[in-house]
């Protein structure tokens, strides 16, 4: 239900991972989640990339611990939480070519590459 000139995200800084937020759900939640996506969820993190990529949203924004399919131990920020926060650090290693790849195909199967921009002028 997104409009064209609007973003779309899997997630923010504020709130779990994509993961770390299905893990976190009832069994019915889950059950209803998977329904909707038509999946059996191994891979959530990516049924949730495909779903925001698909979308007519003319941007899409993914965190990085969503690509890296991370659960809650990545959460970067407890809004109201003194401390504790900011502490999830990425290391290159975890970006695989594997994962780049994917996430590659993606966007371009979704039309979310540079070369997919329409110029200005």
């Amino acid at each position: 239900n997104y409009e064209r000139n609007c973003v779309v995200y899997t997630g923010t800084h504020d709130n779990d991972t994509t993961r770390g937020w299905f893990e976190s759900r009832s069994d019915r939640e889950r059950k209803r989640v998977l329904t909707y996506l038509g999946t059996d969820g191994r891979e959530i993190h990516w049924d949730f990339i495909r779903l925001a990529f698909s979308s007519v949203a003319n941007t899409a924004i993914v965190p990085l611990q969503d690509v890296l399919g991370l659960g809650s131990e990545a959460r970067m920020n407890y809004p109201s939480r003194a401390s504790g926060n900011w502490s999830w650090r990425y290391t290159p290693d975890a970006l695989t070519d594997k994962i780049t790849a994917r996430l590659r195909i993606l966007a371009e199967v979704y039309g979310r590459t540079s070369t997919d921009t329409p110029k200005a002028g």
